[in-house]
């Protein structure tokens, strides 16, 4: 199972932005070019897993981009994107993101009281993109009824799942060893 995503880790640069070591891959940066082969196995694989009773796949600016969409177009699902940039748009709520190599604000639009959304990510790293989104969903009222992440760096996961005590879904473990990305 995802062999196609497994086989297109062996070589993904890897660098370091400080003491972080980051891989750059077609699912988290877009970079180098993406194979549609390996994206259509990730979307498979996601919804195989996913939660469908939905009424909406959120995801974060903007690696999730592709994933949402095609997720939304495989199973006729809504999706919102939470974005970078302010729109000033009625109930449009701010959140502070932090991760291990930078921070920013993000902004979410257009998700309600009551809506129910699945969560979709590239990367679950520091966990900090997570948690801030998390947070600010709940605020809002919406019911967080599945969160998946295509990759996880080994360690975050638990840590992340129970202080927001919720369950988090991912597709491959991976770490980060000599420059290289190891598949756990």
């Amino acid at each position: 199972m995802l062999e196609k995503l497994k086989e297109s880790l062996a070589e993904c640069p890897v660098v370091e932005f400080g003491d972080y070591q980051y891989f750059v891959h077609p699912i988290t940066d877009g970079i180098p070019e993406g194979d549609p082969k390996v994206l259509a196995e990730v979307v498979d694989a996601i919804i195989g897993t996913m939660n469908l009773d939905c009424d909406k796949i959120v995801t974060v600016e903007s690696m999730g981009f592709p994933l949402a969409s095609a997720l939304s177009l495989r199973t006729g699902i809504p999706y919102l994107f939470i974005r970078k940039r302010k729109y000033g748009l009625p109930g449009e709520i701010s959140l502070v993101q932090t991760t291990g190599y930078s921070g920013s604000d993000m902004y979410i639009n257009f998700i309600e009281k009551g809506d129910r959304v699945v969560l979709v990510d590239d990367v679950l790293s520091t966990g900090g993109t997570l948690k801030a989104i998390v947070t600010a969903l709940r605020q809002i009222g919406a019911e967080i009824v599945d969160v998946l992440t295509v990759f996880e760096k080994v360690g975050k996961r638990e840590e992340v799942e129970k202080e927001l005590g919720i369950k988090i879904k991912t597709l491959l473990t991976v770490e980060v060893v000599d420059g290289k990305v190891v598949i756990r």
